[in-house]
């Protein structure tokens, strides 16, 4: 900004509000969105942390202010486990990110991480364009992806639209961004973060809103005002997309793996498949990036269709070189429980309480 250049993207105020933990949860509340109970200052010690604990009521979740991607989280069902918890994340906390401070709030049990794409201009307009829903996790990071969720009514889709819009508003956000929510099996939703950028998923909203995002948030950089109006914005089939990660889905659903890409072709001739990828064959998967080969989405007029097109597409795309998750993405598309559509971030241990094996 100090150099007269243009970000695309949100502006600093925003990235700074939004990127803290405890700041972003008292901007929430402020704005009336609801959040998870719990304790917004920072934790000092062990000791206050049990007391905080109890005051809450146990299990909760002990987490890096900072955080990200899964790290410095660690959730307590007592007083001992608290004292444990607190030490590894802090610990955890002040290597990953810098940054040691803790915030402890209420775990809820069983929930499903559904998020809300927004898109606001530097005009004071907002949209919300849908929700992800993104509960298949492992160690607190998303592997599959879909458009819209098999679970929200519209009220309770509308409900946390509103809610996203009013915390972007309250920060004056500008751009596309991210609200994320838990929602637990009753629909009550709380607030957990925003993403002030754009975001991995992104794709499968594009399906079904037919909006290109990275389009808009150029426009929006450069001043423009927004072109669509909430009424223009439809959900239109159905999108799915898996995170392909050189990862080794046999050990704790998947711990990176390293090599060469020997071959490696993506399944682009099965119809309605995108495939956003930044490797080639020959390309090497290094210790020092994200292990994501690609992201694979495919889209359909319903869940059906696009679930079978993501099975066809797995089954079409050649990894050779590095360990990979494809046979961990395929089993869970095709599981009876993830077609009915009866998932929460706790799918895979409960799905597979010993580690997932394979299928022959």
């Amino acid at each position: 900004e100090s150099e007269d250049i243009t970000f695309i993207g949100p502006d600093m105020h925003a990235i700074q509000a939004m990127g803290d933990k405890i700041e972003s949860k008292l901007l929430a509340k402020k704005a009336k969105v609801n959040t998870i109970p719990g304790y917004d200052g920072v934790v000092k010690d062990a000791d206050e942390a049990v007391r905080i604990a109890r005051e809450i009521g146990y299990p909760v979740m002990i987490k890096a202010s900072a955080g990200g991607g899964g790290k410095g989280m660690r959730i307590a069902w007592d007083d001992e486990e608290t004292r444990e918890g607190f030490r590894f994340s802090s610990q955890e906390a002040a290597s990953s990110f810098g940054d040691d401070r803790l915030l402890i709030e209420k775990f809820i049990d069983n929930p499903r991480h559904i998020e809300i794409q927004v898109l606001a201009d530097k005009h004071g307009n907002a949209l919300w364009l849908n929700e992800r829903e993104c509960s298949i996790q492992r160690r607190n990071q998303k592997v599959i992806e879909e458009a819209p969720s098999t679970f929200l009514d519209p009220e309770t889709r509308s409900a946390m639209g509103e809610q996203a819009v009013a915390l972007a508003k309250a920060v004056k956000y500008s751009s596309a961004g991210t609200v994320e929510f838990l929602v637990d099996s009753k629909k009550n939703f709380y607030f957990l973060e925003m993403n002030t950028r754009l975001q991995v998923e992104h794709p499968v909203t594009e399906c079904i809103t037919s909006l290109d995002l990275v389009q808009e948030m150029i426009r929006v950089a450069k001043g423009y005002p927004l072109r669509h109006k909430q009424n223009d914005i439809p959900i239109n089939g159905w999108a799915v997309e898996c995170r392909v990660y050189a990862e080794d889905p046999y050990k704790s659903f998947g711990l990176p793996s390293i090599g060469r890409l020997s071959q490696y072709k993506e399944p682009l001739h099965v119809p309605s498949v995108r495939v956003d990828s930044g490797v080639q064959q020959g390309s090497e998967i290094s210790i020092y990036y994200d292990p994501m080969i690609s992201k694979l989405i495919t889209y359909g007029p319903n869940r059906a269709e696009a679930l079978q097109r993501m099975e066809e597409a797995l089954d079409n795309y050649v990894i050779r070189g590095v360990a990979h998750n494809i046979a961990l993405l395929r089993e869970v598309i095709t599981h009876p429980r993830f077609v009915q559509g009866d998932i929460s971030t706790k799918f895979l241990p409960e799905v597979y309480p010993d580690g997932f094996k394979g299928r022959f």
